[in-house]
């Protein structure tokens, strides 16, 4: 299985890094090492002073799909769910000023977090979901998916114009304004509408 995430899907978040509004779909991917076990903290890496949390709405896919036309995109997913993809900032922004790929930066151990998962048929409309992040209790990102730039039909699209989906993957489908550093001791809780859908601690 492998992790597909867009970058830059939330116009606040891109005005909150000073990026530039993409013209297309920015893409990335975490192997699935990247993935927090269940149940275990987040270590912050030895190589980065400055890593921060961004809460993302997953998709799971459920069927393998290559050049799916959005009208029909809706069938190859049916539960959503909640995640962190965190970030070494630091050693971001020093791969970016010398025009190097992210990876490190977005793809190392742990800096993935998937939590549970909500059976669309539960969710009104996927295209309009709160979802909010608590650092420590209180809430430092919230958003809602009637705000992205691509909404997930279209991602899915655009996505698997390049990559064939299998069973299993994930999307990550970017984040929204708010993220921030976490350090040490800090606690951080993933909600969609007012359900946890994950607990970790930092370490």
């Amino acid at each position: 299985m492998k992790l597909i995430c867009i970058g830059r899907n939330y116009t606040d978040h891109i005005v909150e890094l000073e990026n530039e509004k993409p013209t297309d779909p920015v893409v990335f991917l975490k192997p699935d090492t990247a993935i927090l076990l269940k149940k275990q903290p987040f270590f912050i890496p030895d190589f980065s002073d400055d890593v921060h949390h961004e809460v993302e709405v997953l998709v799971k896919i459920n069927r393998v799909g290559k050049y799916i036309n959005k009208q029909f995109a809706h069938k190859y997913y049916s539960e959503i769910g909640l995640g962190i993809d965190f970030t070494a900032r630091d050693l971001q922004k020093s791969l970016k000023k010398k025009g190097l790929p992210w990876e490190k930066a977005k793809s190392f151990d742990g800096a993935a977090v998937i939590g549970k998962w909500i059976s669309v048929k539960d969710i009104e409309d996927v295209n309009a979901i709160d979802f909010s992040l608590k650092k420590n209790e209180k809430i430092v990102q919230s958003g809602n998916t009637s705000h992205m730039l691509w909404e997930i039909d279209e991602i899915i699209e655009y996505v698997s114009k390049y990559f064939t989906l299998k069973i299993g993957d994930i999307i990550f489908t970017g984040t929204p304004s708010g993220v921030g550093r976490v350090i040490a001791n800090d606690k951080l809780k993933g909600f969609i509408e007012d359900k946890e859908m994950f607990s970790i601690t930092v370490k």
